[in-house]
C-alpha cells in the first residue's frame, strides 16, 4: 500500500507507518507534480494546499487524513463526490497556536528584540529609550474572533494570566465561554487592544477584515493573524499599517504563500512576520503525526476514522472497499 505525503511527518512516527506501508514525501509541488504523484497513491497526507481537481487524478485513493485541523487545503466537496473518506486531526496543535499568539502579544508589548539590538550596538541608554514603547497586557482588552478550540485557550490564558478582558465574536448558536464577553464584529474591534483571528477561513469570513473593518480598530491596536490569510484583505490591511491607522499587525498566514519577497509587507516596520509556524513546535508536530497515522491505520484496516469529516463519503467507501460502518 502506497501513502503519499505533501510533506514530511515526523521522523520516528513515519518510521512507524513504514511498517505497514510505503511512504513517499512529495517533491515537486507543482500542479503536475501533484497530478503525477497520486495516480498510484493508496492515501494521502496533505499538509499544503491541493490542486482544485486532484482527486480526478487519484484513480486509487482510498482515503485522504489532514496532518493538522484546517480544511480549506483540501477539496472536500470533489472528494465526497468521489466516495472518498477524508480526516483530520482536531486540536494537536491548539496549544501550539495559542502560545505563538501570547508570544506575538509580548512581541508588541515589551520589545525586547529591538532593545537586545539598540544596547548591543548603541549602548545602554539606546536599549532603555525603548522602555517608551513598552507597555503590559494586564488591563488590556482582547478581541477574539472564532472562540473554539484555539480561540477559548487564548481567553484563558490572557485572562488567568495577564488579567485581560476578553471579547469574543462566535457563529450563531454556539455559546462563548462564560468569562468572555459577547460582541458584534464592529464592537469587538472598536473596543480590543489586540485583535486575534481564530476563525476558519469560509465563504463567509474571506476577506472579512477589509478597509471599513481596519478603520473601525483603535489607533494603538494589534491585529494577530494565524489562522488563514484570505481572512483578510492584504491590500487594505497594508494601507493602514503604512497610514499608522492601526499600531501593528502579527502575521502567519498570507493570502498567497510562501511569501514573495517583494511584498510589500517587507518594507514595513509596523509587522511582525512568521512562515506559517504558528503551530509548529516539536510537540505538536509529533502529536499531529501521530494523529495521521491513528487515522491512515484505521482506514487502511476498513474502520470509520476517528475524525472523519465528510461521512457522506464512507458509505460509498464501505461498499467499493469493504470497510466496517
Amino acid at each position: 500500500m502506497k501513502i503519499l505525503c505533501t510533506e514530511a511527518m515526523a521522523p520516528a512516527v513515519a518510521d512507524q507507518l513504514r511498517k505497514q506501508a510505503d511512504v513517499l514525501v512529495m517533491t515537486d509541488r507543482s500542479v503536475a507534480g501533484y497530478r503525477a504523484a497520486i495516480a498510484d497513491a493508496d492515501f494521502l497526507v496533505v499538509r499544503n494546499k491541493l490542486p482544485d481537481d486532484i482527486f480526478e487524478y487519484g484513480t486509487r485513493l482510498r482515503g485522504v487524513v489532514r496532518h493538522g485541523t484546517g480544511l480549506d487545503l483540501i477539496p472536500v466537496q470533489a472528494a465526497t463526490r468521489l466516495g472518498i473518506p477524508v480526516a483530520n486531526v482536531p486540536g494537536a496543535n491548539a496549544q501550539a497556536v495559542v502560545e505563538h499568539y501570547v508570544t506575538a502579544m509580548l512581541a508588541f508589548a515589551r520589545p525586547l528584540s529591538r532593545m537586545e539590538a539598540a544596547t548591543r550596538a548603541q549602548g545602554w541608554d539606546a536599549g532603555r529609550a525603548l522602555t517608551s514603547v513598552a507597555t503590559q497586557l494586564s488591563g488590556k482588552t482582547l478581541g477574539v474572533i472564532g472562540v473554539g478550540t484555539i480561540g477559548q485557550g487564548l481567553a484563558q490564558a490572557c485572562i488567568a494570566g495577564f488579567g485581560m478582558q476578553v471579547l469574543g465574536l462566535q457563529r450563531p448558536g454556539i455559546p462563548l465561554p462564560a468569562n468572555v464577553r459577547p460582541a458584534s464584529l464592529a464592537d469587538l474591534l472598536a473596543n480590543s487592544d489586540y485583535v486575534a483571528l481564530c476563525c476558519p477561513l469560509t465563504d463567509e469570513t474571506r476577506g472579512m477584515i477589509g478597509m471599513q473593518e481596519l478603520q473601525g480598530m483603535k489607533k494603538n491596536a494589534i491585529l494577530l493573524n494565524a489562522a488563514r490569510g484570505a481572512i483578510v484583505d492584504e491590500q487594505a490591511l497594508i494601507a493602514a499599517l503604512q497610514g499608522k491607522r492601526i499600531r501593528g499587525a502579527a502575521l502567519d498566514v498570507y493570502a498567497n504563500q510562501p511569501l514573495n519577497s517583494a511584498h510589500a509587507f517587507f518594507g514595513l516596520d509596523n509587522v511582525l512576520l512568521t512562515p506559517h509556524v504558528a503551530g509548529v513546535t516539536a510537540e505538536s508536530f509529533n502529536d499531529m503525526s501521530s494523529g495521521t497515522v491513528k487515522q491512515l491505520l484505521q482506514m487502511m484496516a476498513g474502520e470509520r476514522p476517528e475524525y472523519l469529516v465528510n461521512p457522506e463519503a464512507w458509505p460509498g467507501r464501505c461498499a467499493a472497499q469493504g470497510g466496517k460502518a
